[in-house]
């Protein structure tokens, strides 16, 4: 059974780091793509980073791009997301998500439809 279990949110304080964690489970992390999702309050989901476990290519949007870092340990079959400079604007239930079979092999064009298993979210709280 394919299970993805998203860890590390808290309440913290703007301006630090965080590290969240996603373990996979039920299928190794071998040819997938992992992104990383949030969904702020009344805001629609939004894609924060993304990572191929083939080849470690990544991608980001303007919004996190120079703060967040997706990294992915594919032995121990999990993917990280290290948030630094943290903003209140990040504060979000986070979640990660696997894409898996006929994709591409750039994660910044893989579609969203294509990301097929997902967690159940890991709510981050950044107070100012």
């Amino acid at each position: 059974q394919v299970q993805l279990v998203e860890s590390g949110g808290g309440l913290a304080q703007a301006g630090g780091s965080l590290t969240l964690s996603c373990a996979a489970s039920g299928f190794t992390l071998d040819h997938y793509v992992i992104g990383w999702f949030r969904q702020g309050p009344g805001l629609e989901r939004e894609g924060v980073s993304r990572i191929s476990t083939r080849d470690g290519q990544s991608c980001y949007p303007d919004s996190v791009k120079g703060r967040f870092t997706i990294a992915r340990d594919n032995a121990k079959n999990m993917v990280d997301l290290q948030m630094n400079s943290r903003e209140p604007e990040d504060t979000a239930v986070y979640y990660c998500a696997a894409a898996g079979g006929r994709i591409p092999p750039d994660p910044c064009v893989v579609r969203l439809q294509d990301f097929g298993s997902w967690g159940k979210g890991t709510q981050v709280t950044v107070s100012s």
